[in-house]
């Protein structure tokens, strides 16, 4: 891989994320403050990168999102599956208090950092390496000047960047997952440094308090009765 900077997007709002279900491969569209985030975070976003390529998960959230950059930069959208979320099976559109109830000993070892035995989770190993493998595959006829960016998901994210880090997807979780369209910035190391590239920025949104960013353009309006 010959790229220098690879970025890595997290797409916006859907009403799946404001509920606190679990989302994985369900298709599910951005919600009306997801939209404005993507359309304010790709703005964003567009004023300190200039990408080369951009490629995107063929889920609407993340399509959509990535729409919006490229209108932000005149880029074009490259489609890719491999750039998916993590599947997490029978767990799918449904609530951490939905998983605990029903699969009990399968959440504990979840949240004890084991992989969930039984319910069609895909492996955090298998989601790095199908991460690391796209971006190598896009990156690979680029040069050092250039910037790939990928619109994914929160844990594909989480889970490309410990690849190319080096580090063990299956045992190693000292990387917090992105905001909503907020992005992370990789640039190559030196060369013959181990790992070969370097985590220079994490977490990074539109100039917007956090509470404001999450709850979209409405944030500060006292509800109504009717």
């Amino acid at each position: 891989m010959s790229v220098g900077t690879v970025v890595f997007l997290r797409h916006g709002r859907t009403s799946y994320n404001a509920a606190g279900k679990l989302q994985g491969q369900v298709d599910i569209p951005l919600d009306e403050v997801g939209l404005w985030q993507a359309e304010h975070g790709a703005s964003a976003l567009a004023r300190t990168c200039v990408p080369t390529r951009v490629v995107a998960s063929d889920l609407s959230r993340a399509a959509v999102t990535a729409a919006h950059f490229a209108k932000a930069t005149g880029a074009e959208v490259i489609s890719d599956v491999r750039v998916r979320e993590r599947s997490f099976g029978q767990w799918e559109g449904l609530s951490r208090d939905e998983i605990s109830a029903g699969w009990p000993e399968q959440f504990s070892s979840w949240r004890r950092g084991m992989e969930p035995q039984g319910v069609e989770v895909e492996t955090r190993a298998a989601v790095a390496q199908r991460m690391l493998g796209a971006v190598d595959d896009h990156g690979r006829d680029l040069g050092n000047d250039d910037t790939l960016v990928v619109v994914s998901h929160g844990a594909a994210v989480t889970l490309g960047i410990t690849a190319m880090l080096g580090l063990d997807p299956d045992a190693w979780r000292g990387l917090s997952g992105l905001n909503n369209v907020h992005w992370s910035r990789l640039e190559t190391s030196v060369a013959g440094s181990a790992p070969g590239w370097r985590l220079v920025g994490h977490n990074i949104g539109a100039n917007f308090p956090l509470d404001h960013w999450n709850a979209g353009p409405d944030w500060n309006l006292e509800p109504t009765s009717s």
